[in-house]
């Protein structure tokens, strides 16, 4: 049970951190379906900083600048999406679309770069992390505390502080709903959109950086992160575009993730003899369920997905 309680929480905060950055983008009128590509570079940032620092500078130094370089690696991805969706009003569809595709990518072709240029025999798309992944791990007992557990908490606090108690908050809202509105009254909606997209980028790019830390020590950048890009947008949807909904909703869907990992810990599961895959595939049916039952009844921000014309009035 403590072990189910574990991977839940890390799993939450994995969706909790994603989620939340795909919150701004769209509180901003730009839809981020780029998430998933987004945590696959901003995993990649962050597990080349642990592969090179190794298990030898202090773990304060080791949190701060993995993180770091977590973050900066996802604000720079979404700035593809930030320039070609708000200053050349490209379809933010189809770039979310070119950017998960192109972030798998990108990030397969340098890790084999980087460790060809180490052993010539090596062509994987692996980075091994062990030792520095240390730093974030705390052991109570048999419970494993991760430091992401209280980032994604403190993350989703401060999230609902600025999107509806300060005035950043309340001038990207504005954007989202009627940008020719908030352009009236002297608000930037250009760089409102782009301050929604920067942080969509440096809360994805942290949300990869967790979910490959999440009980392994390397990790094999073929396989992306497994859909979770995708699986965030289901838990906003679901959260309705609030913080507090969504830190719920992400408590729900970490749980049957993690589910998959420790369900043969659990007899009554193993009776019911179902094949691993079932395990596997729970988190996504019930993002189906969920998604079928709520997304008639959800209110999103009118003007998200539009381009904002200043000509236009």
């Amino acid at each position: 049970m403590l072990l189910l309680i574990q991977y839940t929480l890390i799993f939450a905060s994995v969706l909790v951190l994603v989620a939340l950055g795909g919150c701004f983008s769209e509180h901003s009128g730009v839809i981020n379906i780029g998430l998933e590509g987004i945590m696959v570079i901003g995993a990649l940032g962050g597990a080349l900083m642990m592969k090179f620092l190794g298990g030898g500078a202090p773990a304060a130094v080791v949190i701060l600048l993995v993180v770091l370089s977590s973050v900066l690696s996802g604000i720079l991805c979404s700035l593809l999406l930030g320039v070609a969706a708000i200053h050349f009003k490209a379809d933010q569809t189809l770039l979310g679309t070119a950017l998960n595709l192109l972030g798998a990518a990108v990030a397969v072709v340098l890790v084999r770069a980087i460790n060809l240029s180490e052993d010539i025999d090596n062509v994987s798309s692996t980075i091994k992390y062990g030792e520095a992944k240390s730093a974030f791990i705390i052991r109570i007992g048999d419970f494993e505390f991760n430091w992401f557990m209280l980032i994604a908490f403190v993350v989703l606090i401060l999230s609902y502080i600025v999107l509806y108690k300060t005035k950043f908050g309340m001038r990207l809202y504005a954007c989202g709903e009627h940008p020719q509105a908030a352009d009236s009254v002297g608000i930037n909606v250009y760089k409102m959109r782009y301050a929604g997209v920067m942080i969509s980028g440096a809360l994805g790019g942290l949300g990869g950086l967790v979910y490959i830390t999440a009980g392994v020590s390397e990790w094999k950048f073929e396989n992306g992160v497994a859909g979770f890009g995708f699986l965030a947008l289901a838990v906003m949807i679901f959260g309705q575009w609030k913080p507090l909904n969504i830190g719920l909703a992400a408590l729900l869907f970490g749980f049957f993730r993690a589910l998959s990992n420790v369900y043969t810990g659990f007899d009554f599961l193993l009776s019911l003899k179902l094949p691993s895959v079932i395990y596997n595939m729970l988190p996504y049916i019930i993002s189906l369920i969920v998604l079928v039952f709520v997304s008639k009844k959800s209110r999103a921000p009118k003007a998200e997905g539009i381009p904002y014309d200043k000509g236009q009035r």
